[in-house]
């Protein structure tokens, strides 16, 4: 019998699959390949070793009819085109199949017999020899057995002509065969062809995903049959492009962060995998990104959108907003795969370096498998999903409709954005889907079922750090504009990043310097805008200003009084329709409002800002100064969770101690200060810890040492801020009894300073009080007048 060689198109090669070669699923163990117990059997080359031969191969299959059995005594021109030819029957019949084993030649090591068998042959062996359930006990997830001993094979061997004969054919099965709408699933028949290869490449180029990529590949082969593999499938050749485009620019991006570590034993970075394959994910984060999460930890970001590089890894960065609204890196990672096993490992990694706090908030892509890895990880933590990127994907997961109407993606919007309470938007999204017939449609049926983790009014008891419910989470994607672009190396990348990350510094720097040396305009006689003006940074005061003056517009009407406080009504002049409900309790001086502001964004809102005006409370109550939002906001001791990792470990740093204690000390000031009783209970106790602290260094207790400009007076307590204890060689010395006597009056010196300071700033505060109740007399009389006014 002839056989003549075969061109095959896009079409052919998903008929005649090399049975497993190619780019199908990575994760199968050992099962796949059996090994023949003869000395002189070899078995065949599986992963990368047969993916390498595949670009080389040429198929061919019999003349004539295509519906052939095999049978002995068939032959064929190359053991390729056997392969080709029975795993073209196993197609049409309903099985998969795979090498068994070759054979050898002892003279010259040719291969001279194969062995392709039905994929259910033999039985799972493990690697100490036991097979079936003997091995399933112990595993963590056991997989299912997919071997019954089947006997089905075909047995080709090749004769002195050099051509392959069929020696054994046997056709029977001991399991049930596949329908023909279901044959494509098998592994034998799963290949990605060439056409596909340059459709996915294409695609990931322009940043699409796996899911996104497959949906494509259905649309345009005519169904999931004709495709010819999985969304699996797809995204290990994915991941192989990538492992194989990348090649040692791991080894340099490794090198990198060991560099950087041995230089700054706070930075941090781990590398999922063997790192000496270089080849799984980075995640790394230097130590100014975990001093920041210390204060502006509460929410944070994550995005994986962001693929800016060459290599189309995703750039995954955890950001936060800092108190001038500024985003600001927590660390970041590089992906090869998104896994949920990777986004798992990351999380675990990330929370592990930023001293096991978690955030109370995290925003993320509206992605499954993220999903599932914060739930595991981040159990108490408020997950949403970017709203920005829900309204991307409307656009590609509704485009007929976007075509048909031209209305509906804003009125949409308008559902999502404006709805006020939670059953506004449910009324409004039940008309909207009713009006345009889309009440089966199932993305949108989905994302109603995620409703609660990305439509604002769902999310406005949790804080955001956001200053609007209708802000969208983009600007991230903004962070590395003009530093990274499609040629950016991985290595470049790094320093790229490093640019990227120093010039937000600078806009931070720049940031603190406008709030400290310019002072704002203020815009009204209010105490409380004076107040504010003092406290927060200037991007969050001009907001907070903009909320107060607002006020102007507002009425505040009690509608109830209550044990616990009042209820007012508050809404604009002839808008009484959209009245907000804001409760008061004045004795407590705590206040909430129905639209959730102060929950969702740590800024009080105009209506709570109204009720304040017309109950004359003239300046901010303290529970709701957020301090991450204020000028202050990085100044005092960090937490003593959070700065034991970033101390590494070390032994405790003077300097620490004496922040600590001079940050004590002024507390205590301030507090001591506020009535002449507490004064004097506070005069008599700084008395006795003076007393105690010289009992102590009688009894021969080691003190502390001061600066070099201190050593010989032994210790000096510091009363300036650029007083530290550096002496660290001299350390501790035993001081005279004459010794000190000398220090005693220096105490008494110091004490006398700090009640002389406590008179001071009372007499400063009774004049601030006194001020306050002049403009409140005057405030009052105003808004008398303008009450008269409204009545005539």
């Amino acid at each position: 019998m002839e056989f003549e060689p075969l061109s095959l198109g896009s079409d052919d090669v998903l008929e005649f699959d090399m049975m497993g070669l190619g780019y199908i699923d990575q994760s199968v163990d050992h099962d796949d390949v059996l090994h023949d117990s003869s000395a002189t059997a070899t078995p065949t080359p599986t992963g990368s070793d047969v993916v390498s031969s595949v670009a080389v191969l040429e198929h061919y299959i019999p003349e004539g009819d295509s519906s052939l059995e095999p049978c002995e005594g068939m032959e064929f021109e190359s053991e390729e085109a056997a392969k080709a030819f029975y795993n073209s029957y196993a197609r049409r019949i309903g099985f998969s199949t795979r090498v068994s084993m070759s054979r050898r030649s002892r003279r010259d090591g040719a291969i001279i017999q194969r062995s392709f068998v039905c994929a259910k042959e033999g039985f799972r062996v493990n690697k100490n020899g036991k097979s079936g359930s003997d091995c399933e006990g112990r595993a963590k997830r056991p997989r299912a057995e997919t071997r019954v001993g089947c006997k089905a094979m075909l047995v080709i061997k090749i004769h002195d002509s050099g051509r392959w004969v069929v020696s054994a054919f046997v056709k029977e099965h001991n399991h049930e065969l596949v329908p023909p709408d279901k044959v494509h699933s098998l592994r034998s028949h799963r290949h990605v062809s060439g056409s596909a290869k340059s459709l996915i490449d294409t695609l990931q180029g322009a940043g699409i995903g796996p899911r996104g990529i497959m949906s494509a590949l259905v649309k345009e082969y005519g169904g999931i049959r004709n495709v010819g593999f999985t969304e699996r499938d797809c995204r290990n050749y994915m991941r192989s492009c990538k492992q194989r485009t990348l090649g040692g620019d791991t080894q340099l991006l490794l090198d990198y962060l060991k560099d950087r570590q041995a230089k700054d034993p706070a930075f941090f970075f781990a590398v999922q995998g063997d790192e000496d394959q270089c080849m799984g994910n980075f995640f790394w984060v230097d130590p100014k990104a975990r001093n920041d999460y210390t204060y502006f930890g509460d929410t944070v970001t994550f995005d994986t959108t962001y693929r800016s590089n060459r290599y189309r890894l995703p750039f995954a960065p955890f950001t936060g907003v800092n108190h001038h609204g500024q985003p600001v890196f927590f660390g970041c990672a590089l992906l090869i795969n998104e896994s949920e096993a990777s986004f798992l490992w990351l999380f675990k990694t990330w929370l592990m370096a930023m001293s096991g706090q978690p955030p109370l908030s995290i925003t993320t892509d509206h992605d499954r498998v993220i999903t599932l890895a914060i739930t595991q990880v981040f159990p108490e933590t408020r997950h949403r999903f970017c709203k920005w990127h829900i309204f991307k994907e409307c656009q590609e997961k509704l485009s007929s409709v976007l075509c048909e109407h031209s209305n509906f993606e804003s009125e949409l919007h308008k559902c999502v954005n404006l709805s006020e309470s939670i059953e506004e938007f449910e009324s409004c999204w039940l008309s909207l889907i009713g009006k345009y017939d889309l009440r089966e449609h199932k993305w949108l049926q989905s994302m109603y079922a995620d409703r609660q983790q990305w439509v604002p009014g769902y999310l406005r008891g949790t804080f955001f750090a956001e200053m609007s419910v209708t802000q969208c989470s983009d600007s991230m994607n903004s962070y590395f504009d003009g530093y990274v672009n499609a040629s950016t190396t991985l290595q470049l990348f790094v320093k790229q990043y490093e640019k990227a990350v120093e010039s937000r510094y600078e806009k931070e720097v720049r940031a603190d310097y406008d709030t400290i040396n310019t002072a704002p305009v203020l815009k009204t006689p209010s105490p409380m805008e004076k107040q504010a003006a003092g406290l927060y940074t200037r991007k969050l005061f001009t907001k907070f200003q903009e909320e107060l003056v607002e006020t102007l517009t507002f009425l505040a009407t009690k509608v109830e009084d209550e044990e616990a406080g009042s209820i007012y009504q508050v809404a604009k002049f002839g808008e009484s329709h959209k009245a907000y409900t804001v409760r008061f309790n004045v004795h407590e001086m705590k206040a909430f409002c129905s639209c959730q502001m102060f929950e969702f964004s740590g800024l009080l809102c105009a209506h709570i800002l109204t009720v304040f005006r017309v109950t004359n409370v003239l300046t901010l109550p303290s529970h709701f100064i957020l301090k991450r939002w204020t000028r202050n906001a990085k100044s005092g001791v960090i937490l003593e969770e959070h700065a034991g990792d970033l101390l590494s470990k070390s032994q405790e740093s003077l300097t620490v101690r004496y922040n600590n204690l001079r940050h004590e000390a002024l507390k205590y000031v301030d507090e001591g200060i506020t009535t002449a009783e507490i004064y004097n209970v506070a005069m008599d106790a700084l008395q006795v810890a003076a007393n105690k602290v010289a009992t102590e260094m009688q009894n021969g207790r080691r003190a502390a040492t001061t600066n070099t400009a201190g050593r010989e007076d032994g210790f000096r307590l510091g009363n300036q801020s650029n007083n530290t204890f550096g002496d660290h060689k001299r350390g501790f010395e035993t001081l005279s009894a004459d010794h000190q006597d000398k220090k005693m009056q220096k105490l008494e010196r110091q004490l006398e300073r700090a009640r002389r300071k406590c008179e001071w700033y009372r007499a400063n505060l009774l004049s601030v009080l006194k001020d306050i109740e002049e403009q409140k007399l005057e405030l009052s009389v105003k808004v008398e007048n303008i009450k008269l006014r409204m009545k005539e």
